[in-house]
């Protein structure tokens, strides 16, 4: 990979994508994953509206705020996920649809011309910003939306060594998981390719019919992985405060073992 622009590498371009482009599937893996849903929305209740989500993927956190009572507008670049979005919305109460305005947009360039008490990009979206310029375009549209008062909220990965020395050459199993597209079992594997130098991860799902071995298919996943420390100097560069990390959407201090680093952020005087 290069480390001067990741996004050079057709691996990174494909795995930047390619994960969320079957918005069915991706929806269908993560429905269980609740506790991040429950943390934004209550998050949104507290400080009000209108909230401004970054990465909102096919709706997951923004059904939830809009059912709450708050007003959100959710940008997604993706084309799938953001029909999906809207395929959902539909089906919800009149009170709860006119609450919620889908934008298309890169949370990068994206500008609406308006400012938010709370923005928020929850589920890793900023895992996807490969390399500096990435987080200061990022970071400078969270600028260009945030009010003076408001905060940012987001969780990204905390960065687990042991795990990022995995062997690129093993196959790690799952169990079976059902397709909803069409309704087969497959047999399910990822492996792991770290690239220190660009600090990028390059995940390959596997996918292989269970009734057809015949059927298979991968797909790839390419996320940037950010320290603490880094992650602190990046906003601070960025013209913001850290006013807390925690390792849990429960309020947990940020550990070893933490899944996740929860960041709340003030712009900076």
């Amino acid at each position: 990979m290069s480390r001067r622009d990741p996004r050079r590498d057709p691996r990174v371009r494909v795995g930047a994508d390619a994960h969320y482009r079957d918005a069915l599937y991706y929806e269908h893996a993560y429905r269980r994953r609740r506790h991040d849903v429950r943390f934004y929305a209550d998050l949104a209740e507290a400080r009000g509206g209108p909230v401004l989500e970054l990465g909102a993927g096919a709706g997951r956190v923004t059904l939830e705020i809009a059912r709450r009572g708050v007003s959100v507008v959710a940008v997604e670049r993706v084309t799938e996920m953001r029909s999906l979005a809207r395929e959902r919305l539909s089906t919800q109460p009149a009170r709860v649809r006119e609450r919620v305005e889908l934008r298309r947009g890169d949370l990068r360039s994206v500008r609406l011309g308006r400012r938010f008490p709370l923005v928020i990009a929850p589920f890793n979206v900023f895992n996807h910003l490969y390399d500096r310029g990435d987080w200061e375009r990022a970071l400078a549209t969270v600028h260009a939306h945030l009010s003076r008062r408001g905060r940012l909220v987001f969780d990204v990965l905390l960065p687990d060594p042991a795990e990022l020395a995995r062997d690129p050459g093993r196959t790690w199993r799952g169990r079976p998981v059902l397709h909803p597209a069409d309704g087969h079992r497959y047999r399910y594997g990822e492996s792991f390719e770290w690239d220190p130098a660009t600090q990028i991860e390059l995940i390959t799902m596997q996918f292989e019919d269970v009734s057809d071995p015949s059927n298979f298919f991968v797909v790839p996943l390419a996320q940037r992985h950010v320290f603490p420390a880094e992650l602190e100097a990046l906003l601070h560069y960025n013209g913001f405060a850290l006013e807390s990390v925690v390792g849990d959407f429960d309020g947990t201090a940020l550990r070893a073992d933490s899944e996740s680093q929860i960041v709340t952020a003030r712009r900076r005087s």
